[in-house]
């Protein structure tokens, strides 16, 4: 009877210690990838990584960008993953991003890459602009597909079409800044001002206006392309239109925050490897790493409409293009939600 009751307590500890032991670390991971990647990555990374936990904070880039900073001297996050080149840049110049070298970078398209000196962030995928065209919608209300970003500017459609606001969306800050470096700062403004008499509102996530589209609520999205092509291949009545004058595009990246954590580390690493640069393609034709490039359904030939984009011009110019873009045009955005 003795030996038994002090065995027991024996077993309770080593039970809680084994416990303790095989806890996973938790990461704090902010994003603004699509909510329907999150389950993917988080699942495949973490049967690599059993002892590593990814907690996601999701929201639009802008927004993303704007708690990122906001943080700037108190971070929450350990690691930022699936946040526009733009905002990676911005992010490192306030000192939010670390610089680190991860495992296998060798192997990432270095146009996708932080181009200074003591990197601090890594493309997964390179992400771009499209208009989505409701072809059922356009034949009801007798309007024709338009082939250039000239053409959105005819009388016909006036209150169809949506874009997303560039103040709380990457994609909408990507082609507004694709539109000033393309046409030159004052064309693109006066193109926007023409182009606002048509819009019928401004919405606060990227994929949104190609969404209202496929399902009818407006005729027109100015989105994203992934976005159409998903719509597309689940049976959407739209077609995916990469205008003449070239569409805006930017890398999706990831970046350390918390250089204590290897747990943080390690999830970068992992991010720019071959098995997630798969799980990448899965979604984008254009993605990190150099061996990995099968087609995807219904995404549209994006090599010819790539406007050439400064990505440290779109970060340095972001404060001053967004204050006018609002002051011009945010009263047409719907309300947050």
């Amino acid at each position: 009877m003795k030996n038994r009751w002090m065995i027991t307590p024996l077993t309770a500890i080593a039970a809680l210690s084994a416990s303790s032991a095989f806890a996973a670390e938790e990461l704090t991971v902010y994003t603004a990838f699509e909510t329907d990647m999150l389950a993917k990555f988080k699942n495949s990374f973490e049967q690599a990584n059993p002892d590593i936990k990814i907690n996601w904070v999701r929201d639009s880039t802008g927004i993303m960008t704007a708690k990122l900073l906001a943080e700037k001297n108190n971070p929450h996050a350990d690691v930022v993953w699936g946040l526009a080149g733009s905002s990676m840049a911005l992010l490192k110049e306030e000192g939010v991003l670390k610089p680190y070298t991860p495992e296998g970078l060798d192997q990432i398209r270095a146009n996708l890459v932080d181009p200074q000196q003591n990197k601090a962030w890594f493309g997964n995928d390179a992400f771009f602009n499209a208009v989505c065209f409701n072809e059922i919608v356009a034949e009801q209300k007798g309007l024709s597909k338009p082939d250039s970003w000239e053409d959105l500017l005819k009388p016909e459609y006036k209150g169809h079409i949506a874009m997303p606001n560039p103040a709380s969306s990457g994609t909408g800050y990507m082609q507004v800044s694709a539109w000033i470096q393309s046409m030159g700062e004052k064309p693109a403004w006066q193109y926007m001002e023409q182009l606002d008499g048509n819009i019928a509102h401004y919405t606060h996530s990227g994929s949104k206006p190609c969404v209202q589209a496929a399902m009818g609520e407006v005729a027109i999205g100015i989105s994203m392309a992934i976005r159409g092509a998903t719509l597309k291949t689940q049976g959407a009545p739209i077609d995916i239109i990469m205008p003449k004058g070239g569409v805006g595009w930017e890398a999706e990246a990831v970046g350390l925050v918390n250089t204590e954590s290897d747990a943080a580390k390690r999830l970068v690493d992992w991010s720019i490897s071959e098995e997630a640069n798969k799980l990448y393609n899965a979604f984008y034709p254009v993605v990190g790493h150099k061996a990995i490039n099968a087609a995807v359904n219904n995404y549209p030939d994006v090599e010819n409409a790539m406007v050439d984009m400064d990505f440290g011009k779109m970060a340095a110019s972001r404060e001053d293009v967004l204050k006018t873009w609002s002051d011009r045009f945010d009263a047409k955005s719907e309300p947050r939600s």
